[in-house]
Formats: structure tokens, sequence, C-alpha cells
């Protein structure tokens, strides 16, 4: 099944979306918001899995052409967005970039923050920021969203809490973060409003290529038009999907609509690309001892997708030109 939130009111309005990403339709009569529908999901899915299914069909009247550019984030707002490092050969790397040493406990336990989860960015709106100085940075991710998840359930117990998934471009603040860890209280200023991507599907839409709690599938992305890199989300994950849920979930409950990110897709394959700026530049640093790839500029556009076998988008494009923000 795959969902999407309208552009409308501060929760979207939610919408059931064609298997091919066509066709749309409002839902009221089931729920008004994907918040909503998470919040009694046990009884919403499957009423909203038989429009899916009717709108596939193509035996809903209602339905209407499905424009990407409509929608806000599937979930416009969130209770818990939570974003960890499950690709350690990232974490490993950008460290470096900063000269910090990374502990041998990182490949043992995943590192995980909370963000703000109030001000998400619909998938095809700027990245307004003030200043280039700030280092601005694309992070190409995979998220899941939860139902209900009860404090200190296990990685096989979190499996079955995972419901939906989306990509997500996690922006970052390069050259804040140094001063801001160095305090010894984390991010903040340097993690701006994430977004996600326009799409939100279940599980079972990957069909083989969701196994062993990770998406098998490259994740791709463009900068300004050209390929950047497109690491296969399902390779070098060190920490799956249900690991990262049920770390989050270790001392306290996860409610409904609880968003888990793996961190920057990466592949110790160096062919396939990378996720982010940071990362490219510390393989330029490695390579030849400086870093020449800038970090965003503004007018610079990303594009973050993820395809099928034939090329049909699964979750619809993150596509984002970066701005100056006028208060």
């Amino acid at each position: 099944m795959k969902l999407a939130s309208l552009n409308q009111g501060r929760d979207g309005v939610l919408l059931v979306v064609s298997r091919d990403l066509s066709r749309a339709v409002k839902v009221p009569q089931i729920a008004a918001t994907l918040q909503i529908a998470l919040d009694d999901w046990d009884i919403k899915r499957p009423q909203l899995e038989a429009i899916y299914q009717r709108l596939n069909d193509g035996l809903c009247e209602d339905a209407f052409v499905f424009d990407q550019a409509d929608c806000h984030s599937p979930l416009p707002r969130a209770f818990h967005w939570a974003d960890g490092s499950a690709y350690v050969n990232h974490v490993e790397l950008v460290r470096k970039a900063r000269g910090a040493q990374m502990p041998e406990s990182f490949w043992h336990e995943p590192l995980m923050y909370q963000g703000g989860a109030d001000t998400f960015l619909p998938p095809h709106a700027p990245i307004a920021m003030a200043d280039e100085a700030w280092g601005i940075d694309l992070e190409a991710e995979i998220a899941v969203i939860t139902d209900d998840v009860p404090m200190g359930v296990t990685a096989a117990e979190a499996a079955g809490h995972i419901q939906l998934l989306m990509l997500v471009n996690d922006v970052s603040l390069r050259n804040l973060i140094p001063g801001e860890l160095a305090k010894g209280f984390g991010f903040y200023q340097s993690k701006p409003s994430s977004s996600f991507s326009p799409v939100a599907l279940t599980p079972d839409e990957l069909g083989e290529a969701w196994r062993d709690g990770k998406v098998h599938r490259p994740l791709v992305t463009h900068l300004n038009g050209e390929l950047f890199g497109q690491p296969d989300a399902g390779v070098d994950m060190t920490f799956n999907f249900p690991t990262l849920v049920a770390h989050a979930a270790k001392t306290r409950p996860l409610g409904s609509g609880t968003i888990i990110g793996s961190g920057t897709v990466s592949n110790y394959d160096r062919l396939a690309g990378s996720s982010c700026l940071a990362e490219k530049r510390m393989l330029e640093i490695v390579e030849s001892g400086a870093a020449t790839t800038p970090f965003l500029r503004f007018g610079d556009r990303v594009r973050i997708e993820m395809f099928d076998d034939q090329r049909n988008s699964l979750f619809g494009a993150i596509d984002q030109t970066v701005e100056k923000y006028q208060r």
C-alpha cells in the first residue's frame, strides 16, 4: 500500500496512492490524516488496503491525478523523529573528516540522535538557509514509521512494529557540527528541518527487496542533474531497522507515528558514489590531500529517489533547490 499527504493544513490530508503513482484518492471516511490512521492502525490499515486495491483496479470514481508537487512529507510533523547511523563506514569517514576518532563500540551499538519533528519540509519545497558558510549538506537516507512500540522490545519483536517506509533528505550544516558537538550536548542548530519522500509505502510493496530488516535497492541521488551516488541500501548496513527501533525503545515506549532513520546510506564500493557531500569530500582528502567538492550553494538542486527493476519510482522523488532564507 502507498500513502501520501496533501500539503493542506498542519498535518496534511491523507491520500491513498496507486502503485504506479499515477492516481490518488482522499479517504476522510477512514482517516483525515496519516497520524490519525497510525493511531488506530490495526483497524485502519485493512480499510485503507481495501481502497488501495480498488484504486489499482480502476474502481474508485473519485480518484484524481496524483501530483507529487502537491504533497507534504507523509507526516508533515511527527511526535518523534530519531535518526540513526546504521552505515558505520559512513560514520567512520565523516568523523575522520573532522579529526575525531571512532570508538570501537560504534560497531556494536547504533548511534542515534533525536531531531526536530515539528517542521518537516515538503519534498518539493526549497531548502531555505540563511548562510552558505554553514556548510549545507544533503543526506540521502531511508526511514521507517512505527505503530506503538513497547519499551524494551527485542529487535525480533520490533520488526513487527515497522509499518511504513520513506526516503529522507536529512539536511546537515557541516560547519556548525564540530563546535556544537564539542559542547558535549549533541546536535541542534546543525540539524535543520528534514524532508521525506512524497509517498510512504508498506514493506510488502518492496517484495524481495525488503528482507532482513533492510531495503535492498540502490538509493539514487542527483545533484544539479548529475548522478551523485547510487549505493545499495541493503549493502554494508551494520544495524538493520528492527535493531534501530529496538535501540530507540530501550528506555521508553515509542508512540505511533515515530520515525526512525537509517542515517546516510553508504557502501564500501566507492564506484557506487555517495549519499552526502561530507563523505565525498573526505574521500577526496584521503586520495589527494584536499577536498574539492563544495557544500551546497544557493541554486543547487538535489533529487533523491529509488526505483524498482523496471525503473518505476517507488516512493516518488525528493526534489529540492537550495535557496537564500528570507525572513
